[in-house]
């Protein structure tokens, strides 16, 4: 069992419902969606497309997948979240677009904004003390000997290369997108997103994933909401 810590709208945001729409399948519930063509993509260019961030579930990462260090249990872990949440403001990320992220596409902010930054970099620090280091494998998986050095020091330190200066807030939409096919994909998720780009997103949970076995979907085991979303509730 892996556990990670992640942003994701709740389960009845319409975010969510486009997004395991397009993805193909629901974290929440691990219901699967039938796919037509679209834009001139088959249904079976859709789902190879999407299969990496289809096992994922919609999300934005914030802890990467890690084990449990020995001495906590899961419960450990959902106080510590609780705790966290119930003392942390929802806030809004100001605008997101679709971007391109080398040859993926996911729903980003249209700039750097340092409150989700301070964010993303609490959680890192708080859930450290609950991850286990990695093993041999899981570190070479990371190729460490082609990232710039403080990307391979964070991935030996915090079990993740993309952290504190290097985190970027993504929402992976595709996995790697062939040149010849971008810009199709680029219209069809502006079409398919259109009711959220160039508008906030509301960051009003700490979502708790798990991946049962290695290699297996990720389901969203807790959604918690943040102190705003919980005095407002």
């Amino acid at each position: 069992m892996r556990y990670a810590l992640y942003f994701a709208p709740s389960a009845d945001d319409p975010l969510n419902l486009t997004a395991a729409e397009w993805l193909g399948r629901d974290a929440y519930n691990n219901v699967g969606y039938a796919r037509a063509a679209e834009g001139g993509l088959s249904p079976e260019d859709l789902n190879t497309l999407t299969a990496d961030p289809r096992r994922y579930g919609f999300h934005a990462t914030l802890k990467a997948p890690f084990h449990l260090a020995e001495g906590h249990s899961e419960n450990d872990l959902l106080e510590a979240m609780r705790a966290f949440a119930a003392d942390t403001s929802a806030f809004d990320i100001p605008s997101v677009i679709v971007g391109q992220l080398g040859h993926f596409f996911a729903l980003v902010p249209d700039s750097l904004y340092p409150p989700l930054q301070q964010f993303a970099a609490d959680v890192v620090e708080t859930f450290e003390p609950f991850r286990a280091p990695l093993s041999e494998a899981d570190i070479a998986r990371r190729k460490p000997d082609t990232l710039p050095e403080r990307q391979r020091e964070n991935l030996l330190r915090w079990g993740y290369p993309y952290v504190f200066d290097d985190f970027r807030f993504h929402m992976t939409l595709t996995g790697p997108v062939p040149e010849a096919q971008a810009p199709v994909m680029a219209s069809i998720l502006a079409n398919r997103f259109a009711s959220f780009i160039g508008r906030p997103l509301r960051i009003d949970g700490l979502v708790l994933f798990v991946e049962p076995e290695r290699g297996a979907p990720f389901l969203v085991h807790s959604w918690l909401p943040l102190k705003a979303a919980q005095q407002n509730g």
